[in-house]
């Protein structure tokens, strides 16, 4: 059974509608504005931590020479997240990218970790490489935006999506 709808009603349903999805668009808005004003206050030490982390030829050497040096990586992942974090405290990171933290940083290395060695230790790679990119990202828009701008560059929205602001 179908229910008739007056042209009046149904405007006013798509009028509701367009009001909500302006203001859901002016608060992100206002967070993306936000976000990349944090960004540019604290670009000296984000550009300072990515030059930090930045040496990860030799985790890479260590990941195929099969040795326990490779975890050491799960330190700079552990220093990067939380300087994201910190950019909007009040803005939790994107599920995934958690995930995919979680699983490459609480690991200790034991003895029967050789036998399976890609499977455990490919995650810290992982959890550094997408934590390293956004951080790379950040710095990057931080110096190259001036404000938020209205045709994304893909890096620019990955970010968005980090702070589930897009």
């Amino acid at each position: 059974m179908k229910k008739n709808v007056k042209p009046a009603e149904s405007r006013k349903k798509i009028t509701v509608s367009i009001a909500a999805l302006e203001r859901m668009m002016k608060t992100k808005l206002k967070e993306t504005d936000k976000l990349l004003r944090k960004i540019k206050k604290e670009l000296p030490s984000l550009e300072e931590l990515c030059k930090s982390t930045g040496d990860c030829e030799d985790y890479i050497y260590r990941f195929y020479h099969q040795s326990f040096k490779v975890y050491w990586i799960q330190e700079y992942t552990k220093k990067i997240v939380p300087k994201l974090q910190k950019l909007a405290p009040h803005l939790p990171l994107n599920d995934s990218f958690m995930e995919i933290v979680r699983q490459g940083t609480e690991r200790q290395f034991a003895m029967e970790d050789n036998q399976n060695w890609t499977a455990i230790t490919r995650p810290m790679l992982e959890a550094y490489w997408h934590a390293r990119y956004f951080l790379e990202m950040v710095c990057k828009y931080g110096r190259e935006l001036e404000s938020a701008p209205n045709t994304l560059p893909s890096g620019w929205a990955a970010v968005l999506y980090l702070y589930n602001i897009r």
